[in-house]
């Protein structure tokens, strides 16, 4: 499963480059308003740090197929054909899905909400999916169980479209997931930040450090102890 963040934040995208193994970074236009900058300034930053190759997901904002494929062809302008567009998966969506793919563009489908939506992205040509785990949660069915049902709706289905599973509350949706080896996941740095925090290690280690420094004094360490 690749491991995406999903934020505009430049320097909470570079404190999780830091530390953990990521993919890319996903934005949309809240977490666009919520950074405070101008879309492109924040984009092009983001680009410059994570790299040509590195997947950044970029959503249009029109509702026409006509206007998402105009947005889309500056996206790949100002941050290069390597970027995926963010195309909301409506009846314009899918107009603008299919004329993309087949100017060979890297299209993320994304407000899904149901299996059926993915389907259609799928044979649109998206190469991502983007199921809304938690905010179906919120609307009373099950999150988890979509997103895996599109995986196998596109595994037995002949599709090369992955789902990029994204809207996580908690670290338990994001490794159920990852047991059942969906395509990516795209998730806030508060969550991948609880993937590792867990008082049961701190107090081991803590543990450990307090038994070796007994051994060899305090602020001592295997680099330091005889």
């Amino acid at each position: 499963m690749k491991f995406i963040i999903d934020d505009a934040s430049i320097e909470k995208i570079k404190e999780i480059y830091d530390t953990f193994a990521v993919d890319g970074v996903t934005t949309n236009p809240s977490i666009l308003a919520k950074n405070g900058k101008q879309p492109f300034e924040t984009l092009k930053e983001i680009r410059e740090f994570i790299g040509p190759e590195a997947e950044l997901h970029v959503q249009v904002v029109a509702a026409d197929a006509e206007g998402m494929v105009e947005e889309a062809h500056r996206i790949q302008k100002e941050l290069g054909m390597n970027t995926f567009v963010k195309i909301p998966t409506t009846k314009e969506g899918l107009k603008a899905m299919k004329d993309l793919k087949k100017e060979g563009a890297n299209v993320t489908a994304t407000a899904i909400y149901t299996q059926m939506q993915a389907f259609l992205a799928g044979k649109a040509g998206a190469d991502y999916a983007a199921p809304y785990v938690n905010r179906i949660d919120n609307l009373g069915a099950n999150g988890v169980r979509t997103a895996k049902d599109i995986h196998d709706i596109f595994k037995k289905n002949g599709l090369k479209t992955e789902v990029l599973a994204a809207s996580f509350k908690n670290s338990q949706q994001v490794l159920e997931l990852c047991q059942y080896g969906v395509g990516a996941s795209t998730i806030s740095p508060d969550v991948i930040e609880g993937l590792i925090k867990n008082d049961s290690v701190t107090m081991a280690v803590n543990a450990f450090t307090k038994d070796f420094e007994g051994l060899c004094g305090a602020g001592m360490t295997m680099k330091d102890c005889m």
